[in-house]
């Protein structure tokens, strides 16, 4: 192994002489050094960082699905990069519990200082955005409004030229299109599932019908939440129904990309989903981990802030609340559930079909 022809020193390697004295307290500008303005810019800092790091391994993995041909092997290199980035985020989770140390009136002592810079402002985690898909046309009205007015001009340009760059989601959509177990020749699985869905929410309405100790306003709820399951059901396989509820906004993913999703779940346990599972897998999680992130980050501000307007000019905690419901990404892999089936239910599959998504030595019969 290569070795290096000059010693490496600790600290020059790490450039601690720029990280350590790179914590420049506003409040001291204008007085008394606040001091748990220190506290906040550390754990800003450190956010930023983490950022850089995530935005690396999304960067691979972006690299990975843009190839016209995604290959097993390197599905491994793309969950352990994705496991690396969940491992990520649950410590930005916890590391609000640090920030929460400080308390409001602590806060007060240094925030006017700070205006108008706010998270309004952090290109790394808009860049984690856009690239993950959460671009212009999938956010909250607000962030439709304000999501560049709080920028400077290079950045503003830097991110709307992103905006054009294929994302996550737009590559994981191609990707499952081009799942090749949706035909089957002679063998329609999709009518057989079909069968079997009906055949489960009938009886799950025959149940619901049969409860006597509800009120019967609560079973025309359940029974109307069944109907809808139906048509949701129904648009799977129905290529009209399914774009009307692709833009009432029910789907995000194309209908081709749903229906390998859902074959990638419903046959988990085949190896040669078991990757392509573990990826849907990760990207629901990292989504989660965005909710969470955001409700943990709204709960904060307003143990904060209460009712104040935020720094950056919105409306503080009832804006992040927004953004914690309306700004999801991998929305269509959680409600995957909603489309599975007992595995005692599942159709056959052909013995063709099933030696294609097992593993067999060459010659075996």
């Amino acid at each position: 192994m290569q070795k290096n022809t000059t010693p490496c020193y600790y600290g020059d390697y790490l450039q601690l002489s720029k990280i350590l004295t790179a914590q420049a307290p506003e409040s001291a500008r204008y007085g008394n050094e606040a001091h748990d303005e220190t506290l906040f810019i550390v754990v800003h800092q450190v956010y930023e960082l983490w950022f850089k790091q995530i935005l690396h391994e999304i960067k691979a993995v972006l690299q990975v699905f843009s190839a016209d041909v995604v290959k097993d092997q390197q599905l491994t290199g793309v969950v352990h990069k994705l496991k690396r980035v969940i491992s990520i985020q649950q410590l930005l989770n916890q590391q609000i519990g640090v920030m929460e140390t400080m308390t409001p009136q602590d806060f007060m002592s240094f925030r006017d200082y700070l205006v108008p810079a706010s998270g309004f402002q952090s290109i790394q985690f808009k860049m984690l955005e856009i690239g993950l898909g959460l671009k212009s046309d999938f956010r909250i009205d607000f962030d439709k409004n304000s999501f560049y007015s709080r920028l400077n001009e290079p950045d503003q340009q830097f991110l709307k030229a992103l905006e054009h760059q294929p994302s996550l989601f737009e590559l994981i959509e191609a990707w499952l299109e081009r799942m090749p177990f949706l035909e089957f020749g002679d063998f329609s699985f999709w009518q057989m599932y079909q069968q079997t869905t009906t055949q489960m929410l009938n009886e799950d309405e025959l149940t619901v019908r049969g409860i006597v100790q509800i009120a019967e306003h609560e079973r025309e709820l359940q029974l109307g939440e069944i109907e809808k399951t139906r048509a949701k059901f129904a648009a799977l396989l129905d290529e009209d129904k399914y774009q009307e509820l692709q833009t009432q906004g029910s789907f995000r993913l194309s209908q081709k990309a749903m229906l390998g999703a859902l074959f990638i779940s419903l046959y988990q346990e085949e190896p040669v989903f078991n990757l392509p599972f573990q990826v849907l897998t990760c990207l629901t999680e990292i989504d989660e981990n965005l909710t969470i992130w955001r409700y943990k980050h709204a709960m904060m501000v307003q143990r904060m802030l209460g009712t104040k307007i935020g720094t950056g000019g919105s409306s503080g905690h009832d804006y992040l609340k927004r953004t914690t419901e309306k700004n999801r990404i991998f929305t269509d892999l959680f409600h995957m559930a909603t489309f599975l089936v007992p595995k005692s239910s599942l159709p056959l599959l052909p013995a063709p079909v099933r030696r294609q998504l097992g593993f067999y030595f060459a010659g075996a019969e």
